[in-house]
């Protein structure tokens, strides 16, 4: 059968998952002015395909309206079919951004820092993922032979990225067995989070072609360090002139980027409900596990909750460009569209509040006594995705302002919460693993 050439229009929703619907080419300038039809309580489709509750029942309808300017096309070159979409926003009949759209949810945030702060968020995304059904070599960590076992596929994923427009950075082998990650450069928010669920797809799209699989989830293999999404930022300007660094500063931040991360710090708990939204995401949020488990600022660690990553120390040389944040509780199972929304509202509050970020950790929180911890606002975060929805919960509109998001991301998660209830660890990283 001849093949016609088609296009999915497409969102990122409460699961982390890209779902849509498809036209045919030709009518895309259709698409692009009128969109496509949707339905409120598909946003309520949990990762493993099912709506345990939804406040919106079978009634209404949406426009799912595809943006010019978030398309992925790619050809492969293998024989099948390009990969061809456009991420769009959740619009109501009216035309104004539904409640629930986690593009819309983004936008805001973006448009709420500029408009009353002038400034910018610039963001880098950092991937993990488990490459299954390669050979795995013991002691490979960061190996070379761990990418020449993986074939032609870190190859062929740069290349991809590529040809998406993606900016490939790196693509690296990682302390897990079969661990890749790929990064990209930076971009400002709304077009990051493009990206970030971008590669998603063209690294799971890849895999497939390829007859083996990817999985973004928190974790794969229990007892093995799990993958996680790291998000880089920096403040800049409307002109792009950068704003996070002050050399002159306490630990090198300047005032506006240290309330900023005041707020994060702040909010820490109330924050994993949207960055580490599974619950497989509070097996991988533990000590020891280079990961974070701690509200804490931390230089150049690992395993803070927002690290002061590394420039060069080479006597005056500018740094300022360079100069960016780490925020490490977040991963695959998160829209990228909730997570960067999250922190920037956060980082308002911060900014609001008006009060310069704790000194950072300088040999990790163990190193300091109990006194120092509350000193510095040093808190546990929540052990399970149960206490950090209630920690969501109680922030009320500082990170979900809007109502209906809010009751009907909760009901989502502990729907999902309720799906998994009472399997043991190796059949929820199985469960996960499928799905992310």
């Amino acid at each position: 059968m001849k093949r016609h050439p088609f296009i999915m229009a497409v969102c990122s929703d409460f699961a982390g998952q890209v779902r849509g619907k498809g036209f045919p080419a030709e009518d895309l300038a259709d698409r692009l002015a009128k969109g496509v039809g949707w339905t409120p309580t598909n946003v309520m489709i949990n990762c493993f395909g099912a709506i345990p509750a939804t406040p919106f029942g079978p009634r209404g309808d949406l426009i799912l309206l595809p943006d010019p300017a978030a398309e992925l096309k790619v050809d492969f070159e293998d024989g099948g079919v390009p990969e061809h979409f456009f991420i769009g926003d959740i619009l109501d009949m009216a035309r104004a951004p539904w409640s629930c759209c986690t593009r819309s949810y983004l936008k805001q945030a973006v448009e709420r820092l500029s408009a009353e702060f002038g400034l910018r968020l610039r963001v880098a995304f950092e991937h993990e993922f488990f490459h299954g059904g390669v050979a795995e070599r013991p002691g490979g960590s960061y190996g070379l032979d761990a990418i020449r076992r993986a074939g032609d596929f870190p190859h062929a994923l740069i290349a991809a990225m590529k040809a998406a427009g993606l900016e490939p950075e790196t693509v690296l082998p990682e302390y897990g067995p079969c661990q890749i990650e790929a990064t990209m450069r930076p971009a400002l928010a709304l077009q990051a989070a493009d990206r970030a669920v971008m590669l998603r797809q063209v690294t799971q799209a890849l895999a497939f072609r390829q007859g083996s699989w990817v999985s973004f989830s928190p974790v794969v293999t229990p007892g093995i360090v799990g993958n996680g999404v790291h998000v880089h930022f920096s403040l800049e300007d409307e002109a792009g002139k950068p704003l996070s660094h002050d050399g002159d500063a306490p630990d090198g931040i300047s005032d506006i980027a240290s309330r900023f991360i005041a707020g994060i710090l702040d909010l820490g708990p109330a924050l994993c409900g949207l960055t580490a939204p599974s619950v497989l995401s509070y097996e991988r949020l533990k000590p020891n596990s280079w990961s974070t488990n701690l509200t804490n600022l931390g230089w150049r660690d690992r395993e803070a909750f927002v690290r002061i990553c590394p420039v060069s120390d080479v006597p005056g040389e500018d740094v300022s460009r360079g100069f960016n944040f780490e925020y490490r509780a977040a991963d695959g199972a998160a829209s990228p569209y909730l997570v960067l929304g999250a922190l920037i509202r956060a980082g308002i509050a911060g900014l609001e509040a008006d009060e310069p970020a704790p000194p950072a950790t300088l040999d990790g929180p163990g190193a300091l006594s109990a006194e120092e911890w509350a000193l510095r606002g040093i808190r546990p975060l929540p052990s399970s995705l149960s206490e950090a929805l209630e920690a969501l919960e109680a922030a009320g509109e500082v990170l979900i302002e809007n109502s209906e998001m809010r009751i009907a991301y909760l009901m989502h998660k502990r729907g999902e919460i309720a799906a998994v209830d009472g399997l043991d660890l190796a059949a929820l990283a199985a469960r996960y693993a499928r799905v992310y």
